[in-house]
């Protein structure tokens, strides 16, 4: 019996990995590293995989110095700074917000703390105790707590939800301490997940972040969660909401991507068939996001999470041309979805990356001929 389920797995295996193993022109063979003619995507400028960024998905330079100052000095102090010069209803707020909370949780997760030793991220206690009505560190703090909730317990647990409340009730105190701030109730758009709110609460919450932010695409991201059929929606759910925002979405806006990120929720667990990256569904949710991207400004902060996006499903579509024309603009950084559910996002990201120079030279295709 067991090496009958053997067979049945290798099987499964071989229709998953069938559409990168055909040869031919236009197909994709793997061979070995040091073949002759194994495609290098090094060629093309790419970053080597040990040297891709996992903390962010595109470059954020100031937030990466402040970063280095804040860990190597323990002092809080310029990321106040940092924060308090970021537009608060902008999308680049939103990520330091989390960049910041994200340090502090590795830092604590790294260095707990124990006897005659401090833990890690004592400069955002620090914040916290020094500068009691700063909006910055509030929010920064209730990032943190979630983060905390996801990282060191699991939904459902009493110490889940302990946290988890305590998460709420440090995004009301930063949503005192500026009332027209969008960021503690996106941060409370993952509380409202992990707590199981009733869709009427979660609706009303969501109100108040339209109220503030109409088009701020990490809301809607966060929001789309809440939606999905693994949370307390459904698929039909999801998709409404994420192309009611498409519908909606100004010129210029990004939002014309979110169909694509819920087609991503939504994934087969294992899909047999490669016609599945061509669907109807699969092909309207790529052309809108190829399109919010080509619209959007060059300087978007969320563009590059939208590329991401791009990259798995183009790749998969065996759309070679148009996953290298992404690649060329956001490698480098691989701290966006979907790497980031990877155990290793940098060599997740490699694959694909290697699969898309093997395809796009199969067909052609060569450092020469790839518009930047």
């Amino acid at each position: 019996m067991e090496i009958l389920w053997v067979l049945i797995a290798l099987v499964l295996l071989g229709f998953v990995l069938l559409p990168f193993l055909r040869r031919g022109r236009g197909a994709v063979g793997l061979v070995s590293p040091d073949h002759p003619d194994a495609a290098d995507p090094a060629n093309y400028g790419f970053v080597r995989e040990e040297e891709l960024d996992i903390r962010m998905p595109g470059p954020d330079q100031d937030l990466l110095d402040v970063l280095d100052v804040v860990q190597r000095t323990q002092d809080y102090r310029a990321a106040q700074q940092l924060l308090a010069g970021t537009e608060t209803e902008g999308e680049r707020r939103w990520q330091r917000v989390q960049a910041f909370a994200g340090a502090a949780s590795l830092e604590l997760q790294q260095q707990p703390g124990g006897v005659g030793e401090s833990p890690g991220g004592q400069w955002l206690r620090v914040w916290r105790a020094e500068a009691p009505k700063d909006a910055g560190g509030a929010a920064v703090h209730a990032e943190f707590l979630v983060q905390q909730a996801w990282r060191t317990a699991s939904p459902g647990t009493d110490e889940f939800r302990i946290i988890m409340e305590e998460a709420k009730a440090a995004c009301g105190e930063a949503a005192l301490l500026s009332p027209g701030d969008p960021i503690p109730y996106i941060v409370e758009l993952s509380v409202a997940r992990g707590l199981g709110y009733s869709q009427k609460d979660f609706e009303q919450l969501w109100l108040k972040i339209l109220d503030r932010a109409p088009v701020h695409m990490g809301a809607h991201l966060a929001a789309l969660h809440y939606w999905c059929e693994k949370w307390h929606g459904s698929r039909d759910l999801a998709y409404s909401f994420a192309e009611a925002a498409a519908a909606r979405a100004p010129k210029g806006s990004l939002l014309a991507a979110m169909p694509l990120f819920a087609v991503f929720e939504h994934l087969p667990e294992v899909t047999l068939v490669s016609s599945f990256w061509q669907s109807e569904v699969v092909t309207k949710a790529v052309h809108g996001a190829l399109h919010a991207v080509h619209s959007a400004r060059p300087d978007d902060p969320m563009l590059a999470h939208v590329r991401h996006m791009l990259v798995l499903f183009l790749v998969r579509g065996e759309r070679w041309s148009e996953a290298m024309s992404q690649l060329v603009h956001i490698d480098g950084h691989v701290g966006a979805l979907p790497w980031t559910l990877s155990a290793d996002p940098a060599a997740e990201f490699a694959v694909y990356r290697a699969l898309a120079v093997a395809g796009y030279e199969a067909n052609g295709g060569s450092p020469a001929s790839l518009p930047h």
